[in-house]
């Protein structure tokens, strides 16, 4: 069973930072396709990033190129988000996602399988 538990969000000044964090467990780390969505109210979902656990580059959503990065700590099964120069368009619920089927890295990060209860994130 894959349960994944975002923490981090908060209220941020714009140009602030933030640290989203992603718990992941029964996610078997060099398996699957992890990775980060938002979805702001009125607006669709938008992928942010997503990296094949068994190695290859991290892909990032050109809104967040430069400014966001995803990284892991494999010892903890845990997932982040690092988030920095963050401006109002970032307001937004974030989500973790995990996935395993195979072309993952060909899909959404919407679309994959599991997700966690999202963290808010609001810059203001």
């Amino acid at each position: 069973h894959v349960q994944l538990v975002e923490s981090g969000g908060g209220l941020v000044q714009p140009g602030g930072s933030l640290r989203l964090s992603c718990q992941a467990s029964g996610v078997i780390v060099t398996r699957y396709c992890m990775g980060w969505f938002r979805q702001a109210p009125g607006k669709e979902r938008e992928g942010i990033a997503r990296v094949y656990t068994l190695g290859g580059s991290t892909i990032y959503a050109d809104s967040v190129k430069g400014r966001f990065t995803m990284s892991r700590d494999s010892a903890k099964n845990t997932w982040y988000l690092q988030m920095n120069s963050l401006n109002g368009d970032d307001t937004a619920m974030y989500y973790c996602v995990a996935d395993r089927r195979v072309g993952c890295m060909e899909k959404s990060e919407g679309d994959y399988l599991y997700r966690g209860q999202g963290t808010q994130v609001t810059v203001s």
